[in-house]
C-alpha cells in the first residue's frame, strides 16, 4: 500500500501544529516552540492498530494507538517553527508511516490554554482499510496482544504504561487504557523479581 500523505504540509507557510495522542505525548522526538494541551473532536484514541514493527512483529503483533471514528480525544498540540516544518514532517512520516497504516490529515484542534483558540494540526488517523486495522477489540484481546508484543521500539506493555502516565500528567484519564494498565500492573507483580525491577524502572 502506498504511503498516504499531504503534499502541501511541507510547502505551506507559517508554523506547523502537530497533534499527539499516544507516544508523541511523551516522546515527540522533534524540536518545537510550544506544547499545549488540546482537544480534537470527531475521532477518539483507541488501541486499534496491530503493530508489526515498533511494538510487535507480524508473527506476534502488538497493539498501538490510532485515532478512530467518533467521539473526541484529548492530547497535546506541538507548535513547530516554520524553518523546521520540512524536517519534522519527514521525521513523522518515517516514524508513523513505516507500514502506511495511518492517514496523514489536518484536523481542527482546540487549544486548552488561556486563548482557547482553534488551530489546524497535522495528525495521524487510522486507515480502516489497512490490514493492520484491528477494529474494536475486547479488553482481554488487547491484553493478550500487549503482553506478547515486542518490537524495534521495545515492549508493548511499556508503550501502554508510558502513555497512561502521560495522560495522567495532563490531569485526565482514559478509561479503557487505565483498565488495561491495571491488568498489566497485576501481571508485573505476579512475575516476581525480574518484572518487579522493570516495574520500578517505569515509575
Amino acid at each position: 500500500m502506498s504511503e498516504i500523505t499531504l503534499p502541501s504540509v511541507t510547502t505551506a507557510k507559517g508554523d506547523l501544529w502537530v497533534f499527539g495522542y499516544g507516544s508523541l505525548m511523551w516522546r515527540p522526538g522533534f524540536d518545537f516552540e510550544e506544547r499545549v494541551p488540546a482537544r480534537l473532536v470527531g475521532e477518539h484514541r483507541a488501541l486499534c492498530v496491530y503493530s508489526f514493527v515498533h511494538r510487535g512483529t507480524s508473527e506476534k503483533p502488538g497493539l498501538v494507538l490510532g485515532l478512530d471514528r467518533g467521539g473526541a480525544c484529548r492530547g497535546i498540540a506541538f507548535r513547530v517553527a516554520e524553518k523546521n516544518r520540512t524536517e519534522v514532517v519527514a521525521y513523522l512520516r518515517a516514524r508513523e508511516q513505516v507500514t502506511s497504516v495511518y492517514r496523514e490529515v489536518m484536523r481542527s484542534v482546540w487549544l486548552q490554554n488561556d486563548a482557547r483558540q482553534r488551530v489546524s494540526a497535522l495528525t495521524y488517523v487510522v486507515d480502516r482499510g489497512h490490514a493492520q486495522y484491528a477494529g474494536r477489540l475486547s479488553l482481554a484481546e488487547q491484553h493478550r496482544h500487549v503482553i506478547q508484543g515486542h518490537g524495534q521500539s521495545g515492549a508493548n506493555r511499556d508503550y501502554v504504561t508510558a502513555t497512561v502516565k502521560a495522560i495522567e500528567a495532563e490531569g485526565f484519564r482514559d478509561r479503557q487504557l487505565h483498565q488495561l494498565a491495571l491488568m498489566l500492573h497485576g501481571d508485573a507483580h505476579s512475575l516476581h523479581a525480574p518484572a518487579a525491577v522493570e516495574d520500578r524502572e517505569n515509575r
